[in-house]
């Protein structure tokens, strides 16, 4: 009798643990997302909170908003935190993904050597953009279909210049913001970078940054960022309550405030603008 009490107190046991680890399982959120808001440390900063906050458990791949598309797409992940606009609005209407939610922004910037070589300090960006073509200025470009190149692309079609990707000038790294602000700095040229990523590269270089903000302000280098769920109806197993529980926490007035007091070198990186 023993025996049999002892046998199925052991598979009532087993049972238990089995169902805890698929609850656990279960609670766990996979996302892609850009490499400005891992590059910044914002995340590292941010989801201790969120997990502490809901018990969910969330792991991110960074890379460009291009990519992070794709893996969407592919249900590779389960929720996607980007920032090209027209691309994640004509995700949504392909039916890929459910519902886009405006989180924080900052803006894009063009910096370059302090000396300014192509002498396009204070310039709007379109004319910046063609003095750099004209005096043939080294320009790094990602290159790797992230939201900061698709902004790019954008504002020299704006500029009325063909994108110059063959151009001797213009250098593409396909790399992420911080490597690619490296490559800009090691070969004394410009670049295009968000806010928050130059405030960080500034912090790495002890507040001493050797390239500088040349060409900043335009109302066209708003950088907006936003969550995307998934649609269920392209992938079934994607996490999609999970998904909608980290959008409401990231649009919460907790996590907007803690986005609000994000600072590097006493400078806001984002700044939080969810609708409540």
């Amino acid at each position: 009798m023993k025996k049999i009490l002892f046998t199925v107190l052991s598979v009532i046991f087993v049972l238990s643990m089995t169902l805890i680890n698929v609850h656990a399982e279960n609670q766990n959120l996979m996302m892609a997302t850009t490499t400005s808001t891992d590059n910044t440390g914002l995340l590292d900063y941010l989801i201790p909170h969120f997990e502490k906050q809901t018990g969910i458990h969330l792991k991110w791949t960074a890379t460009g908003t291009g990519k992070a598309l794709k893996l969407g797409q592919k249900c590779d992940v389960d929720v996607l935190l980007v920032h090209a606009p027209p691309a994640e609005k004509k995700y949504i209407a392909n039916g890929y993904g459910k519902e886009r939610r405006e989180i924080m922004y900052n803006d894009f910037v063009i910096i370059g050597p302090e000396n300014d070589p192509a002498n396009i300090k204070g310039k709007s960006i379109s004319d910046a953009l063609k003095l750099i073509k004209t005096k043939q200025a080294l320009f790094a470009s990602r290159g790797d279909d992230s939201g900061t190149n698709k902004k790019e692309k954008l504002l020299w079609k704006n500029a009325g210049i063909q994108l110059p990707d063959k151009e001797k000038w213009y250098v593409q790294t396909g790399q992420g913001m911080l490597a690619t602000i490296n490559v800009c700095q090691e070969k004394d040229g410009y670049t295009m970078t968000d806010r928050g990523t130059y405030i960080k590269y500034q912090s790495v270089q002890k507040g001493n940054a050797p390239l500088k903000i040349v060409v900043e302000g335009d109302s066209v280098l708003l950088n907006q960022y936003s969550v995307l769920t998934l649609d269920p109806e392209n992938c079934a197993n994607a996490k999609y309550d999970l998904a909608v529980k980290f959008s409401n926490w990231m649009a919460s007035k907790n996590a907007q405030n803690l986005i609000k007091d994000f600072r590097l070198l006493g400078q806001k990186l984002f700044i939080p603008n969810a609708k409540q």
